[in-house]
């Protein structure tokens, strides 16, 4: 049961929903990919005016929470990247450095863990089977579609449990 007096959450991804990640894209079309290069360049990623235009308006009313596959190793570059964009304030929910599930599992357990005691108003994410996933277990859930599909991101999503 949820507590009334705590506001429920907005739960939002950041690669391609509020960073756009497209300059980092070559990093991963390399074989081998070039993980660390990627995640390096991460701090330069452009923010995106939907996402952003979006977390704003839900804080309005909800309290934000982030929710990526990054590697936790990526913390302090991604919380100084919030900060930079002028994001509101939240817990960053992150991968472990050595979890290769993919992000639709993680993501999922992360969210069944902070619906225990608090409503999850919205879940915005750019990953479709984490939105399909998310959707089945009675989530509600926002497709963020404002930057072009990147196959080699989903793979690693996916596949490899990198991000």
């Amino acid at each position: 049961m949820t507590d009334s007096s705590k506001r429920p959450v907005a739960v939002f991804d950041l690669d391609n929903t509020l960073a756009d990640t497209a300059h980092r894209q070559r990093f991963l079309e390399r074989s081998p990919r070039d993980w660390d290069a990627f995640f390096a360049a991460a701090p330069q990623d452009p923010p995106i005016p939907e996402g952003v235009a979006m977390v704003l308006a839900r804080a309005e009313e909800c309290e934000v929470v982030y929710l990526t596959g990054r590697p936790e190793r990526c913390r302090r570059d991604t919380l100084e990247w919030l900060a930079a964009q002028g994001l509101p304030e939240g817990r960053v929910h992150m991968r472990r450095n050595d979890d290769r599930r993919p992000a639709r599992r993680t993501k999922l357990e992360t969210l069944r863990r902070l619906a225990r005691d608090r409503e999850v108003r919205v879940l915005v994410d750019d990953d479709e089977l984490v939105c399909a996933d998310a959707r089945r277990a009675g989530f509600t859930v926002v497709l963020a579609r404002w930057t072009a599909p990147s196959g080699t991101l989903k793979q690693a999503q996916e596949r490899e449990g990198r991000t």
